[in-house]
Parts: C-alpha cells; sequence; structure tokens
C-alpha cells in the first residue's frame, strides 16, 4: 500500500520541519510570503483567503504600502504606549561613548567564533618585560605593604622613584616624555603593584587612567598638550580628576559644582567656578585638578545658549580659593582620597580642555574615556591580587598541617582552591583579551562595564576564600599576613569608576540592549526624529531577527547545541556549541522583554541583572577559550574547562531566574512552569565535577611551570624573611619533603619503624638506614621552615596602642616637604 504524501500526517511535520529550517538560516520576508503560499496550498482554503493573504504579503514586501499603512501606526502606538526607551541628552552620550566590539556578537544570537577568535590576545614584550623586571621590581621591593600602613603613606624615596622612572606617564606618548606603553603593558604592571600593595595601584592608577593626561590627549589643544603633558609624564605636576560630588555620586549627570562665564576688563572671557568634590584620589597633594562642572553663560558670551553643560577644565591647585588639605579614610588604606572644594576660583576660558571649541562637551568626553578606561585598571589591579592569592593559599594549604596532613589534601580547602585557581585564570585571559581590543583601537563600552564589574566582584570571592583558607593567619595583622590589608581594601574597588550594582543592573545590559543590538538604536533615534522610513527599515529587520533567534534557540535546544558549528576541534568544541546556544537564547529573550517591557525595562532591574550576568559569563568564557586558542598550552586545559564551566553554570543560573520570575501577564505565567522545568532537565551548564577541582587544587599546591605560569606576572621576593619569601621557602622544602615524609610512613606502616608522626620519626629512619642523611637533613630543614612560615605578629601593648603608628605618623609630618613635587 502506497503512502500518500499529502496526507497530513506528512504534510504538517514537514511544514514546521520547514519553518524551523527558515528561521534558523533566518530568510527575507518575501521567501516567508513563498512558505505561507505553501502552507495555504496544504490547506487548499477559499478563494476570498487567497485574496486576503495576497492583500497582506504584497502590503508587507512594498516598503511604499508598508510604511504608510502599517509602520506608521506602529510609530504612532509605540510612541502612545511609550514601547521604546526615551533617552536623554546624558544617556544618549554614554550610550553612544565607545564602540561595539564583540558584546555586538552575543546580541547577535550567532556570534561569530572565528572573528573572535581572531581579535588580538597581546602577549609580553621584551620592553615590557624589562620594564616589570626593574623598576616595577624595585618599587616592590623598596617597601612592603605593612611599612605602608605604619607610615600611613608610601616613604618619600619611593615618591621620589616613581617621578624617576615614568611611573607616572606610563601611557603619556614617548614625545611629551612619557613611556608609551600601551594598554597591556600599562595593566601588567598594574598587575604587578597591586600584588604588592593597593596603595601603589591608587596612586599610579589615578595618574594613568580617568584624569587630566588621558582627557587632555584626547582633546587637549596642541598648547595644553605641549605644556602639561612633558611635566605630567615627570611627576613635575601630581594630577587629580574631581567628578564626584555629595549630590551626584553614580548619577554623574546631576553635577551641581557651577562655572559662570563673564567678560574682564582686558577684554578675555574667564570662569568663575564654585564646586565641592569628594572621594577624588591624589586630591590632598595634587598641583593640578582636573574639574567637570556645568558651565553657564548668562549674558550668552560663547553664543552657546545660558546653559552650557557639562565642562572639563584644568586648576592649577594654588589659584585663590581652592580648598585641599583635608583627606578622607577609605578603608583605613593609606592613599590619598580626599575632599576638594573651590569657593569662587577664576581661571581663563582657554583653561577648559580642549580650549572654547570642548565647552558643554565634558560629559561626552567623560563617557568616552570611561568607555575604554573603565575595563583595565581594576581588572589588572583585581587579577594580580587573584594571583597573589592563588600563590599564598597553595603554599599554605601545602604547609599548614593538621591531623597530620597538609590542609590542602581536605576536600573541605580543595573546594575553594579550586575556586581560586579557576577563576584566576579567567581573570587574567578576561584582562588581556579586553586590554588587546582597547589597544586596537576599540572603546569597549559594555565590555569594560563587563570586566570592571566581574572582575571586581571574582577578586572579592577568591579574597574571601583566600581569607577561609588561611584562617587564623588571615586575621592576624602584620607583617607576615599577606591578605588582610587586601581583604580590607577590596570593598573600594567595588565601589569606584561606577558603583558594582549601577554597573551590573543599569550599563552592562540596559546600556548594551541598545547600543549593542543590531536594531534597537536605530529604532530609538528613528522614533526620536519622527523618521518612519528609518523605523520601517529596522523595525521589519528586528521582527526577522527575532524569529530567526526563536528558532536557532528552540532547535539549539533540543539538540543540546550540536546543531552550532564550532570554530575549532577537540576538547574545547563542545563549549564553542554551548555558547552559541547560550547567545541565541539571550539574543531572542532579549528582543522579547524589549518588546513587552519598552521603556520601563530600565526599571526592571531584578531581570535586567540576570541578563547583565549572563552577558557577563558568555563574555568570560570567550575570553577564556581565546587565551586558549592564542597560548595553546594543553597542560592548561584543566583550568579551562573548569573556568568555562564554571561560567555555563552561571549563565544556567541567570536564564532559569529569567524564566522564573518573567513578569509579563499570561505569558509569563506560560513561561514559569513548563519552560522553567525543561530548561532544568536540560540545563546548559552545571559546576565543574569534584575531580576536575581537585586536578586544580594540586595544581596550585604542586611547585613547577603550572603553577608559576597561573600567578606570572606578579612580584614574588625571594628574601626569606619577607612574609612571602618566607611562606614560599617553606613551600618548596615541604614539596621536596614529602616523598620522604612517605618512607617513613611506609616503613613505620610495615613495623620497620614505630607508631608514631613521620617528623618524630627521622632519627629512627636514619638509624635504621630508611632516608639518607641528606633526606634527614632536608626534613629539618622543612620542619624549621614550616613552623616559622605558620607564625603570626604578635606585639607589646605599648606598640599596639601607642608606639609604631604615632612615631611613623610623626615621621611622615616631617617628611611633608619631600612628599610634594619641586
Amino acid at each position: 500500500m502506497m503512502m500518500n504524501l499529502l496526507d497530513p500526517v506528512f504534510v504538517i511535520p514537514a511544514l514546521i520541519f520547514l519553518f524551523l529550517a527558515l528561521g534558523y538560516i533566518g530568510v527575507p520576508l518575501w521567501l516567508w510570503s513563498l512558505y505561507f503560499v505553501l502552507v495555504l496550498s496544504a490547506w487548499n482554503p477559499p478563494i476570498w483567503v487567497w485574496s486576503l493573504f495576497g492583500v497582506v504579503a504584497a502590503i508587507l514586501n512594498l516598503p511604499i504600502l508598508r510604511r504608510s499603512l502599517v509602520t506608521s501606526l506602529i510609530v504612532s502606538a509605540i510612541k502612545a504606549f511609550n514601547l521604546l526607551p526615551n533617552i536623554s541628552a546624558t544617556e544618549q552620550a554614554a550610550i553612544e561613548a565607545g564602540t561595539v566590539w564583540v558584546d555586538g556578537e552575543f546580541f547577535s544570537g550567532q556570534p561569530n567564533f572565528r572573528r573572535i577568535n581572531s581579535e588580538p590576545y597581546p602577549q609580553v614584550t621584551p620592553e615590557l618585560q624589562a620594564f616589570l623586571d626593574g623598576p616595577v621590581e624595585q618599587v616592590c621591593r623598596m617597601v612592603s605593604d605593612w611599612e605602608i600602613y605604619r607610615r600611613k603613606d608610601l616613604p618619600p624615596e619611593v615618591w621620589a622613584y616613581l617621578r624617576h622612572e615614568g611611573f607616572f606617564g606610563m601611557m603619556i606618548p614617548k614625545e611629551y616624555g612619557g613611556l608609551g606603553f600601551s594598554n597591556f603593558a600599562y595593566s601588567a604592571v598594574m598587575m604587578k603593584l597591586a600584588s604588592r600593595s593597593f596603595t601603589h595601584t591608587a596612586t599610579v592608577g589615578v595618574t594613568n587612567s580617568l584624569g587630566p593626561a588621558k582627557l587632555l590627549l584626547r582633546y587637549g589643544t596642541p598648547a595644553q598638550k605641549d605644556y602639561y603633558l612633558p611635566r605630567l609624564a615627570k611627576g613635575d605636576e601630581i594630577p587629580c580628576f574631581a567628578l564626584t560630588e555629595p549630590q551626584a555620586g553614580s548619577d554623574a549627570g546631576s553635577i551641581t559644582s557651577e562655572g559662570v562665564v563673564f567678560p574682564a576688563e582686558d577684554g578675555k572671557l574667564y570662569l568663575r567656578l564654585n564646586f565641592r568634590k569628594r572621594y577624588i584620589t591624589l586630591g590632598a597633594i595634587a598641583t593640578l585638578i582636573g574639574l567637570a562642572f556645568r558651565l553657564r553663560d548668562p549674558e550668552n558670551l560663547l553664543g552657546k545658549g545660558e546653559d552650557v553643560g557639562i565642562t572639563c577644565a584644568l586648576i592649577p591647585a594654588d589659584t585663590p580659593g581652592v580648598v585641599l588639605g583635608r583627606r578622607h579614610d577609605p578603608m583605613g588604606v593609606p592613599f590619598y582620597n580626599s575632599p576638594v572644594e573651590g569657593h569662587d576660583v577664576i581661571i581663563s576660558i582657554d583653561q577648559v580642555i580642549g580650549g572654547v571649541e570642548q565647552v558643554g562637551q565634558g560629559w561626552k568626553m567623560l563617557m568616552q574615556s570611561l568607555a575604554a578606561g573603565r575595563g583595565i585598571s581594576f581588572p589588572a589591579t583585581c587579577t594580580g591580587v587573584a594571583k597573589l592569592v592563588a600563590r599564598v593559599t597553595g603554599a599554605h594549604a601545602t604547609v599548614r598541617q593538621q591531623f597530620g596532613l597538609p590542609i590542602g589534601r581536605f576536600e573541605g580547602i580543595e573546594e575553594p582552591l579550586a575556586r581560586i585557581g579557576g577563576l584566576t585564570y579567567l581573570m587574567d585571559a578576561a584582562r588581556a583579551y579586553t586590554c588587546g581590543a582597547v589597544d586596537r583601537g576599540e572603546q569597549p563600552a559594555v565590555i569594560s562595564a563587563i570586566a570592571k564589574y566581574n572582575l571586581t566582584e571574582l577578586s572579592r570571592q577568591i579574597i574571601n576564600d583566600g581569607m577561609d583558607i588561611l584562617g587564623g593567619s588571615g586575621i592576624c595583622r602584620g607583617p607576615r599576613n599577606l591578605l588582610a590589608n587586601i581583604y580590607i581594601a577590596t570593598p573600594i574597588s567595588i565601589t569606584v569608576e561606577g558603583a558594582n550594582i549601577l554597573t551590573r543592573t543599569m550599563m552592562i545590559f540596559g546600556q548594551g540592549a541598545i547600543r549593542c543590538h543590531p536594531y534597537v538604536f536605530a529604532e530609538v533615534i528613528a522614533l526620536k526624529q519622527s523618521d518612519v522610513s528609518a523605523f520601517d527599515r529596522a523595525f521589519w529587520h528586528h521582527v526577522g531577527f527575532m524569529m530567526r533567534n526563536g528558532c536557532r534557540a528552540l532547535l539549539l535546544s533540543l539538540s543540546r547545541g550540536y546543531l552550532a558549528r564550532p570554530p575549532v576541534t577537540g576538547a574545547t568544541a563542545k563549549y564553542y556549541r554551548k555558547l552559541e546556544w547560550a547567545a541565541a537564547t539571550f539574543a531572542w529573550l532579549t528582543d522579547l522583554v524589549l518588546f513587552c517591557f519598552g521603556g520601563t525595562l530600565k526599571r526592571r532591574e531584578k531581570l535586567t541583572g540576570r541578563f547583565a550576568d549572563i552577558l557577563s559569563w558568555m563574555y568570560l568564557a570567550t575570553a577564556t577559550l581565546r587565551r586558549f586558542e592564542a597560548e595553546g598550552c594543553k597542560e592548561d586545559l584543566p583550568f579551562i574547562r573548569w573556568a568555562v564551566e564554571y561560567a555555563l553554570a552561571q549563565i544556567q543560573l541567570g536564564f532559569e531566574g529569567i524564566f522564573s520570575n518573567l513578569p509579563i501577564p499570561i505569558l509569563g505565567s506560560l513561561f514559569r512552569k513548563p519552560v522553567t522545568w525543561w530548561w532544568r532537565l536540560n540545563a546548559i551548564g552545571s559546576l565543574p565535577s569534584d575531580r576536575l577541582g581537585s586536578e586544580i587544587a594540586r595544581n596550585l599546591q604542586t611547585p613547577g611551570q603550572q603553577r608559576d605560569r597561573l600567578t606570572a606576572g606578579i612580584y614574588v621576593p625571594v628574601d626569606p624573611n619577607e612574609a612571602l619569601g618566607r611562606l614560599e621557602n617553606a613551600f618548596l622544602l615541604s614539596s621536596q619533603a614529602e616523598p620522604v615524609f612517605k618512607t617513613i610512613k611506609a616503613a613505620s606502616r610495615e613495623g620497620q619503624l614505630p607508631s608514631g608522626k613521620p617528623e618524630q620519626l627521622v632519627t629512627a629512619a636514619r638509624e635504621a638506614e630508611i632516608i639518607t642523611l641528606e633526606e634527614a637533613e632536608l626534613i629539618r630543614a622543612a620542619e624549621i621552615a614550616r613552623n616559622e612560615a605558620i607564625q603570626v605578629d604578635t606585639f607589646t601593648l605599648l606598640e599596639y596602642q601607642q608606639g609604631v603608628e604615632d612615631r611613623q605618623e610623626q615621621l611622615k609630618l616631617m617628611d611633608r616637604a619631600a612628599l610634594l613635587p619641586k
């Protein structure tokens, strides 16, 4: 009996398959029209249905008819119901700041991983290595973190050395007397300094990141560059940048500091400034203040209206009316962070950065500078911290013993060690990958926000794990303690350059959904300009785009990503497939919430925060895979696997949170149970296995290339009188003595030696010739080093209550003149 191929049993599945295939590929509107011709043919409807279909197809496929009969009505409805966000001038400046980089690939729903893997991944050059091994090593050697805390400042000789070696002008081109470093080189320096002291990075960072030098390089007049940049490069000027105010923190657009334009008797224009700033790094000792203020021009002398807008200017600190000299105490960390005030401060209009042409452009200038800079300084600092914690905890877990075993053998310690190792590898990958983009000329605002937010948060998680592993050794402060001061300083990086809560809930996804989406920004601008033609082009492509990603998300979910084509073969191919699956689902859900919530979406911060998490972890996983492809080190595969599987588990949590809480009437109810159930049953990822975590933990506790490569680029003193040098020495001796201990334990089990702790049986084992004299000496040296390494600091009552800090405060006051630039 022959099968009837026109039977609905065959036709309906074929049409569904064709629908999904066309959607997965993403075909134009006219091809969808042909598809529905097939659907109608299978149904064989009456003539009026064909006629109606023909009219609808003609309207949708002919732009002139579509714009006048459909799109114009959609535009009216969107405006009436506020279905797309209204963007203020300050929001638009923030959104337009910077460029779209690989973040656009994730919003596309079909990331081009070949393109992503062709993006530059920088490496340390011989010139950079020489600077790291020379001046950076020396400045780390000159003073310990504990000594900086005791005197509440860097010693005068360190300030002098930083100036002499060009640390304050690393990013200033060589023609102006700077070092001309790339962003990656600057990042590598900051990473190493951070492994020594947060005060180093805070001091050096502000002079090279968001500050007068960076703004001058991009916007300054030739005269301003020629005068100020050489002075900044040499350290003759100590800069600060005054942005934050009591009433303008995260909302920097609410600046109340004011400048008023007025003419003087000499015929020139001047500004009268009144400002009150706070949280200004280096403010108390600055000689040159970069100031952001709102400029008013009551007489319209500049021809730009009365409210000119936010403006940036340079003010010498000795200008009459400037008030400096006080300082904040951020968590007790002894870097200069200060209030800066000015009362009727008079400056020339020529002191506006960029001159008269740049008045009123300050917000745009700041947003464009932050678009790139946010992803450099603190990610570098936090990666340096992570590497230090990885090195310290791996050594401590080997040296510190309980119940006759190194504590690193216990699974309770292995678990945080695995997190420390895997996340450190991931952070270093993201740091370098982001720097490579900025050095190539990108200004990836969304990626920079991702890097700043996630690396500071991961650093906080790592330092918390490190403190847990060190236990009592971590909480007793003193010169032996390697982590307490970092732990105390951690909230600083969380708070500054965009508070993390705001960065996650508003900047990463809120800005990304508009700026990085292929069509949304064009739609918003078209609506703002009432341009129906432009909106028509963007909107109908957007509809097809959403349909394509919906089909891709469904089919990739059903196939668990196997329909995707990874750019590589081998162990990491499966991760690319899952990331493509995640990107398709993310892009489709993005469009769903944009269509459903429109302009109100930015107020649903719990929802946007989960989208931000998914976007962040897609980027972090991608950067990790890019590192593996760039470096080609197969020994790192356990770290790659752990990091990417952890990232996929976070992506899974993000999707579960969205599906479980999607606040859409009717549709939300439909999603919550079946879709959440399916997503959990068909999970995109789960946390790394215990076996993989154990492998990571063992690598941290094993001397050799793997551990050294993971923690490369930080300061590791060789002096056994230094805290880390002492710990490293005990770690190496303990590791070398471990096989000897095993020999003694085996002899004890076999009855060749009495029962007891191996270190108590050394003499008996030597007399029985179970171990050699050299091995016995190694065990004794290891035990002495181990005992010395686990000690904590103690103080007399006088030292604790008065002594050291009071004396150092007096020394600091005596050295005040030496601290200030000559």
